[in-house]
């Protein structure tokens, strides 16, 4: 079944302020957040402009901001924007975020093109069932050499898995089901699809080479978990030794809750000549990178 956009993203605005209550006094959801913000830059420079798909209420935008780069987030959901734009207010970092309600299915609305990095977390990519197009559109928003950084959810969850020992099958092999599987957030009712890290790296081709691909959460809960952190401290710890060591090798990177995968966009010679839309910057005139 085809998802509806705007079902989506009134799920979300409706949901938004919980979303920012859930984050709050979360350790094991903050690791996972640092963790891809350690990835990001390991890959991609401080100063960088980052094009975030499926900002939220810009809890990344935020943290990246704040690390030296400017972000550039978008988001369908007005609900979630909002809070977005508040966040950015309050902590004066107009000058490094900006904010524009835009889909990531269609890039050829995004202000200000190229970007030198388009990065999408924790699973905001898994509501349609095949990224391909998405990635068709990247070079109208990327600049040559520039990198992707998508934080994706796998078919395979061990920590999922491991709910069939309790007889909670649904929940084990939900992420089996080759249609996605049905969730309903805020009384509304949407497909969620999973991706194993080969499909991915199959539908960017030739254009794209990997630079890093790493399981997130492996061993550790799933983002859901919110107590074991702060009631088991001592055994979420020893989880999260194991996970930091096998999350990057092979096939322990796509057994996690999500995968961080980095592609760096080699540019075909065709497209060497292609020029970018002339957008005027949302940071133009502002302190900052370019300013």
């Amino acid at each position: 079944m085809t998802n509806s956009f705007p079902t989506i993203a009134e799920a979300f605005s409706r949901t938004a302020a919980k979303y920012d209550a859930f984050a709050e006094d979360h350790p094991h959801l903050t690791r996972l957040r640092e963790k891809v913000y350690a990835h990001i830059s390991r890959h991609v420079p401080a100063e960088s402009r980052i094009l975030e798909l499926n900002a939220g209420t810009g809890i990344d935008a935020v943290a990246l901001a704040q690390r030296g780069y400017c972000v550039h987030a978008t988001d369908i959901s007005p609900g979630m924007l909002k809070r977005a734009r508040e966040k950015v207010a309050h902590l004066g970092l107009g000058a490094r975020v900006s904010v524009q309600e835009c889909s990531f299915t269609d890039l050829s609305q995004i202000e200000c093109p190229p970007f030198d990095a388009v990065f999408s977390d924790l699973g905001g990519l898994n509501c349609i069932p095949d990224l391909s197009p998405v990635i068709a559109q990247l070079p109208q928003v990327l600049r040559p050499g520039g990198i992707v950084t998508w934080v994706l959810m796998p078919s395979v969850c061990l920590w999922e898995l491991a709910e069939a020992l309790r007889g909670n099958f649904r929940l084990a092999f939900r992420r089996l089901s080759r249609n996605g599987t049905r969730s309903h957030l805020e009384g509304l009712y949407f497909n969620v699809h999973y991706f194993p890290p080969h499909r991915v790296l199959d539908w960017f081709g030739q254009a794209y080479s990997r630079v890093k691909l790493e399981g997130l959460s492996v061993i550790t809960p799933t983002a859901e978990s919110k107590n074991l952190a702060k009631r088991f401290p001592r055994l979420y710890a020893l989880l999260a030794r194991f996970d930091d060591t096998l999350s990057a090798r092979p096939p322990w990177w796509g057994w996690g809750d999500f995968y961080i995968l980095s592609m760096r966009y080699t540019q075909p010679p065709s497209l060497q000549d292609t020029p970018f839309p002339s957008r005027e910057s949302p940071f133009r005139g502002q302190a900052g990178p370019g300013g």
